[in-house]
């Protein structure tokens, strides 16, 4: 069981906005899942090149990824998209735990 699977629109989006600012090499996508208060929790994403002690470092659809330990209890099974319509932007994260 993959504890996320990006997929390559995704993936292809990732590795473009790291190669804009020189870190395709040296970074991955950090993953997080953060206390949302009344909403619930929410997901955070970020560039990130600390790999902390209890990360996991791994690689889905050719890009890195970089989950703590407490967030990937929640990201288990979760796909990581990239959608571009005239109704919407940006990443989208279907999380079946959810």
């Amino acid at each position: 069981m993959a504890l996320i699977e990006v997929t390559e629109t995704a993936a292809e989006r990732i590795r473009a906005l790291l190669d804009e600012d020189g870190k395709l090499q040296t970074h991955g996508l950090r993953m997080k899942v953060i206390g949302g208060g009344c909403s619930g929790l929410q997901y955070q994403l970020s560039f990130d090149d600390a790999v902390r002690e209890n990360d996991t470092d791994f690689e889905s659809g050719g890009v890195r990824l970089l989950i703590d330990e407490k967030s990937a209890v929640y990201l288990v099974c979760t796909w990581l998209d990239f959608v571009d319509t005239l109704q919407e932007v940006g990443f989208k994260i279907e999380n079946p735990n959810a």
